[in-house]
Protein backbone atom coordinates (compact mmCIF):
# COMPACT_ATOMS: atom_id res chain seq x y z
CA UNK A 1 0.00 0.00 0.00
CA UNK A 2 1.55 3.35 -0.94
CA UNK A 3 0.50 4.90 2.09
CA UNK A 4 2.71 3.03 4.97
CA UNK A 5 2.11 2.46 8.38
CA UNK A 6 2.35 6.32 9.16
CA UNK A 7 0.17 7.22 6.13
CA UNK A 8 -2.75 4.81 7.22
CA UNK A 9 -2.61 7.16 11.03
CA UNK A 10 -2.78 9.95 8.65
CA UNK A 11 -5.85 12.11 8.00
CA UNK A 12 -6.72 15.46 6.06
CA UNK A 13 -7.45 17.47 9.03
CA UNK A 14 -8.14 17.32 12.82
CA UNK A 15 -11.11 14.98 13.94
CA UNK A 16 -11.36 13.32 9.95
CA UNK A 17 -11.61 9.97 9.86
CA UNK A 18 -7.63 8.76 8.56
CA UNK A 19 -6.96 6.77 5.74
CA UNK A 20 -7.10 3.24 7.86
CA UNK A 21 -10.93 4.15 8.98
CA UNK A 22 -11.42 6.06 5.04
CA UNK A 23 -10.23 2.57 3.69
CA UNK A 24 -12.77 0.56 6.49
CA UNK A 25 -15.60 2.16 5.37
CA UNK A 26 -15.43 1.75 1.69
CA UNK A 27 -15.27 -2.02 2.39
CA UNK A 28 -18.39 -1.82 5.07
CA UNK A 29 -20.37 0.09 2.25
CA UNK A 30 -19.26 -1.94 -0.16
CA UNK A 31 -21.39 -4.53 2.04
CA UNK A 32 -23.74 -2.69 2.71
CA UNK A 33 -24.41 -0.72 -0.88
CA UNK A 34 -24.03 -4.68 -2.61
CA UNK A 35 -27.13 -5.74 -0.37
CA UNK A 36 -29.14 -2.79 -0.93
CA UNK A 37 -28.61 -3.35 -4.97
CA UNK A 38 -29.61 -6.84 -4.65
CA UNK A 39 -32.93 -5.74 -3.06
CA UNK A 40 -33.67 -3.07 -5.33
CA UNK A 41 -32.60 -5.94 -8.21
CA UNK A 42 -35.43 -8.26 -7.04
CA UNK A 43 -37.74 -6.58 -4.90
CA UNK A 44 -40.56 -4.52 -5.81
CA UNK A 45 -40.08 -0.92 -4.52
CA UNK A 46 -37.56 -1.97 -1.91
CA UNK A 47 -37.64 0.74 0.72
CA UNK A 48 -33.66 0.92 1.69
CA UNK A 49 -32.78 0.88 5.18
CA UNK A 50 -29.57 3.26 6.14
CA UNK A 51 -26.96 2.96 8.28
CA UNK A 52 -25.10 5.11 10.96
CA UNK A 53 -21.90 5.20 9.46
CA UNK A 54 -19.99 6.83 12.97
CA UNK A 55 -21.82 3.92 15.07
CA UNK A 56 -19.91 1.46 12.54
CA UNK A 57 -16.85 3.11 12.41
CA UNK A 58 -16.43 2.80 16.23
CA UNK A 59 -14.43 -0.69 15.62
CA UNK A 60 -12.27 0.78 12.44
CA UNK A 61 -8.94 1.51 14.76
CA UNK A 62 -9.04 -2.33 15.75
CA UNK A 63 -9.37 -3.56 12.10
CA UNK A 64 -6.54 -4.12 9.40
CA UNK A 65 -6.73 -1.93 6.32
CA UNK A 66 -4.94 -4.40 4.31
CA UNK A 67 -7.93 -6.16 4.74
CA UNK A 68 -10.43 -4.20 4.72
CA UNK A 69 -8.90 -3.25 1.14
CA UNK A 70 -8.73 -7.10 -0.01
CA UNK A 71 -12.46 -7.14 1.15
CA UNK A 72 -13.08 -4.59 -0.80
CA UNK A 73 -11.80 -5.27 -4.18
CA UNK A 74 -13.41 -9.24 -3.71
CA UNK A 75 -16.94 -7.97 -3.25
CA UNK A 76 -16.36 -5.20 -5.75
CA UNK A 77 -15.30 -8.10 -8.37
CA UNK A 78 -18.41 -10.03 -7.70
CA UNK A 79 -20.79 -7.21 -7.38
CA UNK A 80 -19.49 -6.04 -10.70
CA UNK A 81 -19.49 -10.11 -11.76
CA UNK A 82 -23.38 -10.44 -10.59
CA UNK A 83 -24.58 -6.55 -12.40
CA UNK A 84 -23.15 -7.77 -15.45
CA UNK A 85 -25.83 -10.61 -15.08
CA UNK A 86 -28.94 -8.43 -14.39
CA UNK A 87 -31.54 -7.89 -17.59
CA UNK A 88 -31.00 -4.01 -18.84
CA UNK A 89 -34.66 -3.28 -17.75
CA UNK A 90 -33.50 -3.46 -14.15
CA UNK A 91 -31.19 -0.75 -13.38
CA UNK A 92 -35.30 1.24 -14.25
CA UNK A 93 -36.02 -0.33 -11.06
CA UNK A 94 -37.33 2.17 -8.61
CA UNK A 95 -36.62 2.01 -5.07
CA UNK A 96 -37.06 4.58 -1.72
CA UNK A 97 -34.74 6.09 -0.11
CA UNK A 98 -35.42 7.90 3.13
CA UNK A 99 -33.26 10.76 2.91
CA UNK A 100 -32.91 11.18 -1.18
CA UNK A 101 -36.48 9.95 -1.88
CA UNK A 102 -37.30 7.75 -4.83
CA UNK A 103 -34.34 6.53 -7.39
CA UNK A 104 -33.36 3.64 -9.28
CA UNK A 105 -30.82 0.76 -9.02
CA UNK A 106 -28.71 2.80 -11.71
CA UNK A 107 -29.25 5.85 -9.40
CA UNK A 108 -27.66 4.08 -6.60
CA UNK A 109 -24.73 2.68 -8.77
CA UNK A 110 -24.03 6.16 -9.57
CA UNK A 111 -24.05 7.68 -6.11
CA UNK A 112 -21.66 4.72 -5.19
CA UNK A 113 -19.67 5.71 -8.04
CA UNK A 114 -19.48 9.13 -6.62
CA UNK A 115 -18.74 8.03 -2.67
CA UNK A 116 -15.86 5.80 -3.81
CA UNK A 117 -14.05 8.54 -6.02
CA UNK A 118 -14.87 11.26 -2.84
CA UNK A 119 -13.04 8.98 -0.49
CA UNK A 120 -10.35 7.89 -3.23
CA UNK A 121 -9.66 12.07 -3.32
CA UNK A 122 -9.23 11.84 0.21
CA UNK A 123 -6.81 9.01 -0.12
CA UNK A 124 -4.88 10.58 -2.57
CA UNK A 125 -4.26 13.92 -1.22
CA UNK A 126 -3.16 12.24 2.57
CA UNK A 127 -0.81 10.17 0.16
CA UNK A 128 0.54 13.28 -1.40
CA UNK A 129 1.07 15.14 2.14
CA UNK A 130 3.53 12.21 2.85
CA UNK A 131 0.92 10.64 5.39
CA UNK A 132 1.28 13.68 8.07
Amino acid sequence: MKLGAAGLEASLAPGKWNARKIICHLADCEIAFAYRWRQVAVQPKHAIQTFDQDLWAAQYDSLSANEALEAFCALRQWSNTWLSKLPRDTFQKPASHPERGELTLLKLLELTAGHDLHHLNQLDQIAAQGGR
